[in-house]
């Protein structure tokens, strides 16, 4: 039986995931252990919930390993070298308050502007 329809950005459930993929469950649990990337919530008692990122995560994982022929290793690889080809998000330095100076300034023009309105 198939999972009802999930609202875009809901979490998935481990057995949602497993019934929507035709995987058994320790199988994706196995694959959390294999691949770092792979980190659904953990609640109380363990239970796992995905989210769409996860869920996708595991299709892609699928794809590669059933239906591309890669090993556990070869999608490791793959999956580590699209890690190495993120673009990193530089860090924000405000040492000179610039950033400060910007948040105060729209703070204060919000302000103004809901007088103006009122």
């Amino acid at each position: 039986m198939a999972p009802p329809e999930k609202a875009e950005g809901a979490f998935w459930t481990i057995s949602e995931v497993a019934g929507e993929l035709g995987l058994p469950q320790h199988i994706l649990r196995y694959w959390e252990t294999r691949f770092p990337q792979l980190k659904p919530l953990q609640r109380a008692g363990n239970r796992r919930y995905y989210r769409p990122a996860d869920v996708a995560l595991v299709r892609r994982i699928q794809q590669l390993l059933a239906r591309e022929g890669y090993t556990v290793r070869g999608v490791q690889k793959l999956l580590a070298e699209d890690d190495r080809k993120a673009v990193p998000v530089p860090a924000l330095q405000d040492r000179d308050g610039t950033i400060k100076a910007i948040r105060d300034g729209l703070a204060l023009a919000l302000v103004e502007d809901a007088r103006l309105t009122l």
